[in-house]
């Protein structure tokens, strides 16, 4: 016969912590996946397509449709749609609201540095101008590790800006909240990628500039 074997009290005690721990474990797990999942839920719920802050590009007279863009200023992608959006803002310009919100995206090493620079400028009334110099000079001062934060403040010089304040803007810790609350509604909207556009609240993903134009000529003559 085989003899039974029984556990020490001392053994007892700790197989009861361990399981008790792993039990904490699990249950720490189940919290947190819980809770991310809630505050993804409520990222999502409390993102808008468009604020009342939002930089428009153009505010059309009799708005029939609005083309939200989230952008990168070092997306190549981004500088290809620009003559397009361009294009779109001028065959529109009546019945067509274009609005620019900012989505850096961490691949890019002066992305944010550049939406901070653009922000800068738009609060001194300059958005559009510092909006087209970026994309007018991408290939210029993108994808390298160098900070380009001294070639935008030349930008912004070029534009006339009140040099002090822009400076001032620039390191002001507000100015970089107000480009993340840009990209945390795009977040929250499913965004990852740019450019990504939304027509009407609606997030559209046309395979050709044609599609794209169709889609807008519909909008406007609803």
């Amino acid at each position: 016969m085989t003899a039974k074997t029984s556990l020490s009290t001392p053994n007892k005690i700790a197989i009861a912590l361990v399981v008790a721990a792993t039990l904490a474990a699990l249950a720490a797990t189940v919290f947190i996946n819980r809770t991310n999942a809630a505050s993804q839920a409520t990222a999502a719920e409390a993102a808008e397509v468009v604020r009342e802050d939002s930089h428009r590009l153009s505010t059309a007279k009799d708005e029939k449709a609005v083309l939200v863009e989230f952008l990168d200023f070092e997306c190549e992608s981004c500088l290809a749609a620009y003559p397009f959006i361009e294009e779109l803002r001028a065959k529109h310009a009546d019945n067509l609201t274009v609005v620019s919100r900012y989505f850096p995206l961490p691949g890019h090493s002066n992305a944010l540095t550049a939406a901070v620079a653009v922000e800068a400028a738009a609060q001194q009334g300059k958005f559009e101008d510092m909006y087209h110099r970026m994309y007018e000079t991408q290939t210029e001062w993108s994808h390298t590790p160098e900070s380009r934060a001294g070639t935008f403040r030349g930008y912004a010089k070029d534009l006339g800006l009140d040099m002090a304040a822009y400076d001032a803007a620039v390191a002001d810790p507000a100015t970089t909240a107000r480009v993340e609350t840009d990209k945390n509604d795009g977040l929250g909207l499913g965004v990852s990628g740019t450019p990504t556009f939304f027509l009407d609240g609606e997030q559209i993903s046309p395979s050709t500039l044609q599609e794209f134009e169709q889609l807008i000529d519909a909008a406007v003559s609803k």
